[in-house]
């Protein structure tokens, strides 16, 4: 099998990938993945290392200098590779995990939450840093958990419907939902019940913000006609997803330019997302008049 064969296979559907993520990102991981690929590493080493990275430049972006900022970056940037890593050699194996998954999911909320702490550090161990930047920050914060909650919803919900899949969403929050239920009553196991407890609030959170009624978000559609109707609006929707922001914070922070990053994300994001939800609430309109 070619090098080239092996890539796509390491892909997920084309049309749900990350601009940045084909072009830059995940070249790189594959890259790594065919390093580890003979070896017992496996896909939630490559995690725990991606998780690590983002702490590291989470550290270097609490310094507050320009150069700590150069530092941080490339560590956040070596995070993004390593995260892409992890799902390339579970579907090129075969031994991904549900647990797999969700840590795969978590790890980018610790590194950006270490990320976006320590840049808030590192302006109070700035002089002469002004005041609103925290505000702007906080901001940033709140509106790029909105817009990846969006994301994430839209993307998963768009395989489930073009792959035929069983409902992935709903039924994933049943079986974290099954599991936590099982933990509670057992001594211990903090750790898995601290992070089910976060994930089924999350997945609470994407709900209210998909969609208002309940109905709207149980239409059916022919896999063929979603995917003709969708097939344009989920590339915009991804275009804004995590690695775009990753992506302009590791610009940003070359020039350690954070005030330009938090405009792009609570200006042009922000209001990229709410243009796209009235477009995708449109297209939902018609599968559920189709219905009626």
């Amino acid at each position: 099998m070619s090098w080239v064969t092996e890539y796509k296979n390491s892909l997920k559907m084309i049309e749900v990938e990350e601009v940045f993520d084909i072009i830059f990102y995940r070249p790189l991981a594959f890259l790594l993945v065919k390093l580890v690929y003979p070896t017992k590493i496996t896909p939630n080493h490559l995690t725990l290392t991606a998780i690590a990275l983002g702490i590291t430049g989470g550290y270097f972006y609490s310094r507050g200098t320009d150069i700590s900022c150069i530092y941080g970056a490339f560590f956040y940037l070596m995070f993004n590779v390593f995260d892409c890593s992890d799902g390339q050699l579970a579907r090129l194996k075969k031994n991904g995990t549900p647990g797999g998954r969700l840590i795969d999911g978590i790890a980018d909320y610790i590194a950006a939450v270490a990320v976006y702490s320590c840049i808030a550090i590192g302006y109070t161990n700035k002089p002469g840093q002004p005041s609103h930047m925290i505000i702007l920050l906080a901001i940033s914060g709140i509106s790029i958990i909105i817009q990846e909650a969006l994301v994430d919803y839209f993307r998963t919900r768009f395989l489930d419907f073009v792959l035929e899949r069983k409902n992935t969403f709903n039924e994933g929050i049943d079986e974290y939902r099954n599991e936590y239920e099982r933990l509670k009553g057992q001594k211990g196991e903090w750790f898995d019940k601290t992070i089910i407890s976060i994930y089924l609030k999350y997945s609470a959170v994407q709900r209210k913000l998909a969609a208002r009624r309940k109905g709207e978000k149980m239409f059916k559609a022919h896999p063929r006609e979603y995917y003709n109707k969708n097939r344009i609006i989920i590339r915009f929707w991804v275009t804004m997803g995590p690695t775009a922001k990753i992506t302009a914070l590791i610009i940003c922070s070359v020039f350690c330019r954070f005030d330009i990053f938090f405009w792009i994300v609570i200006g042009f994001f922000n209001a990229f997302a709410l243009m796209l939800w009235i477009i995708q609430r449109r297209i939902d309109k018609y599968f559920i008049n189709l219905q009626k």
